[in-house]
């Protein structure tokens, strides 16, 4: 009976092994499933990589609107008449920024004079040294009447995408320095000083 009950088994195994494998190659029931499962990762990384972009250049577009805000109190006159300081230009950056910035902690400023006639001489470029540190030698000079005067405002942003492999930051501890500058020579407010 044992022998039989064996026998009886494996045919009937055979019977429905092959029409059950047939029928299971033919279902296409779970292939959006599959092929969702394969797609999800890349289209997520991408979606991701798309909304901290946008982010990026919309904290840098904030940041340069509220340095060339800040920048028309040196401009006129108005910082050297209330003998602004650094912190004081800080404050007028951050008046001008709304929750997208921790002003206050993280914000830097830098303010040089460039003397009369040459605005090739000025320093624009992204103080980070070769191993992606920010170089603070950051001094705040509004210059008087007529005097170039660069000022720079510059903020670690953030970057959480460099996970997914694409580089985005340029400091390190993936960071992207966003920074604004505002080149310009002081308007004759007053008597011409030195710069």
């Amino acid at each position: 009976m044992l022998h039989y009950c064996k026998i009886r088994f494996a045919s009937l195994a055979r019977h429905f092994q092959i029409p059950t494998l047939r029928r299971l190659a033919r279902r296409e029931d779970g292939v959006a499933a599959v092929e969702f499962g394969l797609v999800v990762v890349p289209f997520l990384a991408m979606l991701f990589a798309i909304i901290e972009t946008s982010l990026i250049f919309f904290a840098g577009q904030t940041l340069e609107t509220a340095t060339a805000d800040a920048s028309r109190l040196i401009m006129t006159g108005q910082a050297q008449a209330q003998s602004y300081s650094a912190t004081e230009f800080k404050n007028a950056v951050c008046s001008h920024v709304f929750g997208l910035f921790d002003c206050q902690n993280k914000l830097q400023v830098d303010v040089r004079t460039y003397g009369y006639t040459d605005f090739n001489s000025a320093k624009a470029a992204k103080p980070i040294d070769d191993k992606g540190n920010l170089v603070n030698d950051f001094g705040f000079k509004p210059g008087g009447p007529g005097c170039i005067v660069v000022a720079r405002v510059m903020y670690p942003w953030p970057v959480w995408v460099p996970q997914l492999g694409i580089k985005l930051a340029d400091l390190s501890g993936n960071q992207r320095l966003l920074m604004a500058t505002a080149a310009f020579r002081n308007e004759p407010y007053g008597a011409q000083t030195s710069c």
